[in-house]
């Protein structure tokens, strides 16, 4: 019984190559070399074969559901840029309060960056408090770590304080997931601060052609900052899944 067979090499001669293997290569690739001791190398397209785009897609995270009235977590965050510390109590004589999850690598928050400092712009000039939050683990993603932070919030310009969250605690007291993520609360007068919506930008993802308009958030803020009611039919966020820190043994 034949135990290999022979392909024809980019480079135009023969290999041989064992019959569990050319058994599960597409016709379409071709090896450019021997299999080494390790395991195979790496494989290349037929020269007579037209280029294809290559798309990639991030894994995709939704946020999970929370009860619309859940009162925002205290925290107590430093923001790299400036050294400053920040607390919920900074916060108390504003109307609303925006805090979002986001972070420096992630394709969705990418995708979304410069219309969310667009509508942080906009909506800081009509009384609402901004905030963003990054948890990444920098043991497994280091570009997310708060001097790089310091960076993208200066690049950007950011309107907004862009604090770190090292332990990750205030991630999960929130129930945060993903980035980006959006929790909108409401004040009113000397109560706390309660959550009016937790749900999308807009429809727009990284490769969807839709454009970014941010219309979900505006029209929450709007309402909120009008003194009307936010539908509580809300599309959850979609984007990355945060990096919890890995465990320890």
């Amino acid at each position: 019984m034949a135990t290999a067979v022979s392909v024809s090499s980019v480079s135009g001669g023969l290999v041989h190559l064992p019959l569990k293997f050319a058994a599960v290569l597409p016709t379409q690739f071709v090896p450019a070399c021997l299999f080494s001791k390790l395991g195979f190398h790496y494989l290349k397209l037929h020269k007579n074969l037209s280029p294809r785009k290559l798309v990639v897609r991030a894994a995709r995270t939704e946020s999970k559901g929370l009860s619309l009235g859940f009162r925002a977590p205290d925290f107590q965050l430093p923001e790299p840029l400036t050294g400053k510390v920040w607390k919920l109590e900074d916060f108390e004589a504003y109307p609303a309060l925006l805090v979002m999850f986001i972070c420096n690598h992630c394709p969705f928050v990418k995708h979304l960056k410069k219309d969310i400092v667009k509508l942080a712009n906009f909506y800081t000039k009509k009384g609402l408090a901004v905030i963003a939050i990054s948890s990444n683990s920098i043991a497994t993603h280091p570009q997310d770590g708060p001097e790089f932070m310091a960076e993208e919030a200066k690049l950007f310009n950011y309107p907004f304080p862009y604090l770190y969250d090292e332990s990750q605690d205030v991630a999960r007291e929130f129930g945060a997931v993903c980035t980006p993520e959006f929790y909108l609360f409401k004040k009113d007068g000397r109560r706390p601060f309660e959550l009016v919506y937790h749900g999308q930008f807009d429809d727009s993802r990284p490769s969807s052609n839709v454009p970014v308009t941010g219309r979900d958030l505006s029209l929450a803020i709007d309402r909120v900052l009008s003194g009307q009611p936010v539908s509580s039919a809300q599309k959850p966020s979609v984007g990355c899944g945060i990096k919890w820190h890995p465990e320890r043994f």
